[in-house]
């Protein structure tokens, strides 16, 4: 079972009012929003700098998320980041959303989330910047379950 010691890094991420639905809990496509409020808002920490300005832009090229558990406003979240591929031009992210629940942290869904760097005028592939490469590079984990369906 996942569990928060599985990710190098955890983000927090709090839900807001206008994530519940109708029925009371977040919409699940929501939690795609979670998952790329991290992955950024980290590297922007890890980084040290504005990744918008960077001559590379990080665009989203395949998502997944599998749903293990329901979470409602005003919930705390953590959402686990860690690196199953860095290649030339991509990273792949594996993420997990956990819930505040007192002491502990409840596993709420599991995901997956790819960077493709284009340039940011041409949209043309092009390799990771140094600056993300490095931040990216002690995320990256190997043999583990949840890497073994991850697209390369």
């Amino acid at each position: 079972m996942t569990q928060e010691q599985d990710y190098p890094v955890l983000w927090p991420v709090p839900t807001r009012w206008a994530d519940n639905d109708h029925y009371g809990h977040v919409n699940n496509v929501t939690y795609y929003s979670y998952f790329d409020t991290a992955v950024n808002a980290w590297l922007m920490h890890a980084t040290g700098t504005d990744i918008r300005d960077l001559p590379a832009i990080g665009v989203v090229a395949q998502t997944s998320c599998k749903f293990l558990g329901s979470l409602s406003f005003p919930d705390q979240l953590q959402v686990g980041i860690r690196i199953a591929r860095l290649g030339n031009s991509s990273i792949s992210y594996e993420l997990a959303i956990f819930r505040e629940a007192g002491d502990e942290l409840k596993i709420a869904a599991t995901g997956t989330f790819v960077h493709v760097y284009v340039d940011d005028v041409t949209r043309q592939p092009i390799d990771i910047p140094p600056i993300i490469r490095a931040a990216a590079e002690p995320l990256v984990v190997t043999n583990n379950a949840q890497s073994e369906s991850t697209p390369a």
